[in-house]
C-alpha cells in the first residue's frame, strides 16, 4: 500500500544515506528505533531523492504503506496542512470534526510511513502536528525533508551533504558519485556524450567549483549540450566572483542558499535569453505545474507574445530550468521549488508579482466558471480529472484572493467550484475556503448567495444539518433581496437536502416537490432541479412509498441520460437500486449497482463508492452468496472507517446494512462469515474495486 510511484530512474550515490535512515528508524540493538527523522541540508542537495529511495526501501516494513506528501505547494497555506495530509492518504471523512482529531484517530492502529516533504516554510506547524499524531499512533513512522529542523520532541535529525568530491589528484575522483551524476545528465542532455582520458580532470574540477551539489551540477550539465567541459569551467570561474551574491538572492536569507547553487542558477540565468528569463520570472506564480494554454494566458503580453511561449518553454525545459511532466491530460510543465524561489526573486524585482498574481486568480475563476457551466454534461470526469491536477495553483488563487483587502474573485471562485467540492471528493476542504469566503466578504451579491447554498450542501453532506439550515435560510433572504431567482431556488433545494439528512421526511417532500414539478427537460439540466428530485425521490425511498419514488428517480435518470449526465443520474440510479431490492429484484439490483460503483469510482466520490458497496452486498447476500457478501461488507467498512460517520447516521441504511450481514452469516456461518469479512477490510483499495466490478 502506499502511493509512492516506483523505484527511481538515474539516481547516483546516497546508498549510506539510504542505508542509515533504514538503521534509525529500524533501531540498533542498543537504541530505541526513531519515530520522526528530519533530513536538513541546502537547497539543492537532494533531500526529497534520499528520503524517496529510504521510503521505498523501508515501505515492505510498514503494513498500511509509505506515503508521500509534498508540501511545497501550499506555501504559506498552515490551515490546510492536516486536510493535505488527509487528502493524500485513503481518507475522506464526511464530518465537520477538527481535521487533526480525524488523522490521529485513522492512523492510531495503523502501521504506515509518512513522508513530508519540503516543510522549511511550515516548520513550526509540522512539529506541533507530528507530535500530535505521533503521540496518538504508536505504528506511525514520519520522514521529513526540511531545510531546517522542526525542533519537534523525539525529533532525529541527518544532514544530507553534497556529493563528495576528492581532490583532482585522487585516483578516485573520477570515479565519484559527484562525476558520475555530472556525465549521466550530461548524456541525457546530449546523447552520445562521452568524456576523454583528457577531460576527467576538466570534470573533476568542474564538480569540485560547484562543491558536489546535486542541483547545481544538473544546471551545469545542461550547458554541456554546447559547450566543451574546459569552457565550461573557464566561465564558470568568471562568474564565480560576480553571482557568488546573485542580484535579487538575500545572502542573508534564512535558510542562505549554498554560493555554488546561487552562483548556478545565477549563471543559467544570465545565459538565458530576455523572454526566458522574464517567463522564468513569470512562471514562479504557479504552484505545481502548468501547461502551455495556462502559460500562455497568465504570462503572455506584448513584450512575451502568446505565439512565443511554446517556444519559450521548450528553451527553458532544455536549459533545466523546467521539467517536463507528460500526463494523460496532456503534456505540463513544473519546476523545482529553488529554481521557482528564484524566479519569485526576480519577479519582485521587476515590480510584476501582483500583476502575475491577479492574472493567475483570473485564469483559475474563469476556468472554474467554465467547469461550473458544463458540469451538467457529458464533460464530468474530464473536469474533474482537470480540477484535481489543478489543485495546488486553484488554492494558491484562493489564498491570494482571500488575502487581498478588496475584491470579491475568491467568493465567486469558491463558489463556482461547488460540483469539485461537492461531487469530487473534496468536502472538507471546500468547507474550509466557503467559510473563510462567507467571513470575509460579507455584502450582500450574488456571489455571497451562491457561497451560502454551496456551503449548506457541503455542510448537509457533512451531517450538520442544522448549520446547513442556516445557510440555505441566509441564501434564500439574500436572493430574494436580490431579486436571484436562480440561487432562490438553489436555497429551497439545499432545504430540502437538510431536511431529508436529518429525517424530516414531509418537510423535504414539500420543499422538493414544486421545483420538480416545475421543471421541463427541453429547459435543459438545472442544478436546483435535479438536486429537488433526487431528495424528493430519497424522501419517498425513506418513507417506503416505493412507487412514488420510481416515478420521480425515472424522470431524473432519464433527464440525465438526454445531457449526458453521469454523477447525479448515478444517485438516481443508486435508489432505483434500493426501490428494486424493495421489490425483490436482486440482480437487477446488483447491475445497477456495478454500474454505478465503476462511476462513483472515476469521480473520486468515496461517499457514492461506500454506498455503492453496501447496495452491492445487500443484493449479493439477499441473493444467498454470503461469503462475497461477507467480503463487499469488510470493504465498504474500510470506507465508512475513513468517512466517520456510518451510513451518514440514517436509520433506514444502517437497517439494511445490518440485514445484509445477518443474512450472509445464516447462509454460510459465523466462522467463515468473519474471515471473508476481514478478508474485504484488509484489501487495498485497487484490489478491493477489482472484486466489487468483478
Amino acid at each position: 500500500m502506499g502511493n509512492l510511484t516506483g523505484p527511481l530512474t538515474g539516481t547516483v550515490g546516497r546508498t549510506a544515506e539510504v542505508a542509515e535512515i533504514q538503521r534509525m528508524f529500524l533501531g540498533p540493538s542498543l537504541q530505541a528505533p526513531a519515530r520522526l527523522v528530519t533530513l536538513t541540508g541546502v537547497g539543492g542537495v537532494g533531500k526529497t531523492r534520499v528520503a524517496l529511495e529510504a521510503a521505498a526501501a523501508l515501505q515492505p516494513r510498514f503494513r498500511d504503506g509509505a506515503w508521500l506528501v509534498e508540501l511545497s505547494p501550499l506555501r504559506e497555506q498552515s490551515a490546510l496542512l492536516a486536510h493535505v495530509i488527509a487528502e493524500t492518504l485513503p481518507l475522506a471523512d464526511q464530518t465537520t470534526r477538527p481535521m487533526t482529531d480525524i488523522l490521529a484517530e485513522y492512523l492510531a492502529e495503523r502501521e504506515l510511513l509518512l513522508v513530508l516533504d519540503t516543510c522549511e516554510h511550515l516548520a513550526d506547524d509540522c512539529a506541533l502536528l507530528t507530535e500530535v499524531l505521533l503521540s496518538a499512533a504508536p505504528g506511525l513512522r514520519i520522514l521529513v525533508t526540511s531545510r531546517r529542523v522542526l525542533n519537534a520532541a523525539n525529533e532525529q535529525v541527518l544532514a544530507i551533504e553534497p556529493l563528495p568530491v576528492p581532490d583532482a589528484d585522487d585516483a578516485r575522483a573520477a570515479a565519484s558519485d559527484a562525476v558520475a551524476l555530472l556525465t549521466l545528465r550530461a548524456t541525457e542532455a546530449r546523447p552520445g556524450f562521452t568524456v576523454t582520458d583528457a577531460e576527467r580532470a576538466d570534470l573533476v574540477r568542474l564538480c569540485r567549483r560547484l562543491d558536489g551539489l546535486p542541483l547545481a551540477i544538473e544546471l551545469a550539465a545542461a550547458r554541456l549540450r554546447d559547450l566543451p567541459v574546459a569552457e565550461l569551467n573557464a566561465r564558470l570561474d568568471d562568474r564565480f566572483a560576480v553571482l557568488g551574491n546573485t542580484d535579487g538572492i538575500a545572502t542573508d536569507a534564512d535558510p542562505p542558499w549554498h554560493q555554488a547553487l546561487r552562483t548556478a542558477i545565477g549563471w543559467s540565468h544570465q545565459l538565458c535569453t530576455p523572454a526566458e528569463r522574464l517567463l522564468w520570472a513569470r512562471l514562479s506564480v504557479f504552484a505545481g505545474g502548468f501547461d502551455t494554454d495556462t502559460a500562455r494566458q497568465v504570462c503572455a503580453d506584448p513584450h512575451l507574445p502568446g505565439p512565443r511561449i511554446p517556444a519559450v518553454l521548450n528553451a527553458l525545459r532544455d536549459k533545466s530550468i523546467l521539467n517536463w511532466q507528460p500526463t494523460g491530460g496532456g503534456e505540463r510543465y513544473g519546476m523545482l521549488d529553488t529554481i521557482r524561489e528564484f524566479g519569485g526573486h526576480w519577479l519582485r524585482a521587476l515590480g510584476e508579482t501582483d500583476l502575475l498574481r491577479h492574472r493567475h486568480l483570473d485564469h483559475y475563476l474563469a476556468l472554474a466558471q467554465r467547469g461550473d457551466s458544463a458540469w451538467l454534461g457529458p464533460d464530468q470526469y474530464a473536469w474533474s480529472g482537470r480540477l484535481t491536477t489543478e489543485l495546488d495553483n486553484v488554492r494558491t488563487a484562493l489564498e491570494f484572493g482571500l488575502d487581498r483587502p478588496a475584491g470579491r474573485a475568491a467568493t465567486e471562485l469558491s463558489g463556482a467550484l461547488w460540483f469539485f467540492w461537492h461531487c469530487c471528493g473534496f468536502t472538507r476542504e471546500g468547507l474550509h475556503y466557503l467559510e473563510r469566503a462567507l467571513a470575509r466578504d460579507t455584502e450582500r451579491s450574488r456571489a455571497r448567495a451562491r457561497v451560502l447554498w454551496v456551503c449548506s450542501l457541503v455542510l448537509s453532506t457533512l451531517g450538520d444539518t442544522r448549520s446547513a439550515e442556516a445557510r440555505a435560510v441566509e441564501s434564500a433572504d439574500v436572493a430574494a433581496y436580490l431579486g436571484d431567482t436562480e440561487a432562490a431556488a438553489e436555497a429551497r433545494a439545499m432545504a430540502a437536502f437538510a431536511a431529508v439528512i436529518s429525517g424530516d421526511t414531509q418537510r423535504a417532500q414539500e420543499l422538493a416537490r414544486g421545483l420538480f414539478e416545475a421543471h421541463r427537460c427541453e429547459d435543459g439540466l438545472a442544478h436546483p432541479v435535479l438536486a429537488s428530485a433526487l431528495f424528493l425521490g430519497h424522501a419517498h425511498t425513506l418513507d417506503n412509498e416505493i412507487e412514488k419514488a420510481v416515478v420521480v428517480l425515472e424522470h431524473l435518470r432519464a433527464d440525465c441520460e438526454r445531457y449526458g449526465e453521469i454523477w447525479m443520474r448515478a444517485y438516481a440510479e443508486y435508489l432505483l437500486a434500493r426501490a428494486d431490492l424493495a421489490r425483490g429484484h436482486h440482480t437487477a439490483a446488483h447491475h445497477r449497482g456495478q454500474a454505478i460503483l465503476e462511476v462513483k469510482q472515476r469521480l473520486n466520490d468515496r461517499l457514492g463508492v461506500a454506498m455503492c458497496l453496501d447496495l452491492l452486498a445487500a443484493a449479493t447476500a439477499a441473493a444467498g452468496l454470503g461469503e462475497r457478501a461477507a467480503r463487499l461488507l469488510g470493504l465498504a467498512q474500510q470506507l465508512w472507517d475513513t468517512l466517520g460517520r456510518p451510513q451518514l447516521g440514517m436509520p433506514a441504511w444502517v437497517a439494511a446494512r445490518e440485514l445484509s450481514e445477518k443474512q450472509a452469516r445464516a447462509a454460510i456461518g459465523n466462522h467463515l462469515y468473519e474471515t471473508a469479512y476481514e478478508t474485504g477490510r484488509a484489501a487495498t483499495w485497487d484490489a478491493g474495486m477489482t472484486y466489487a466490478l468483478g
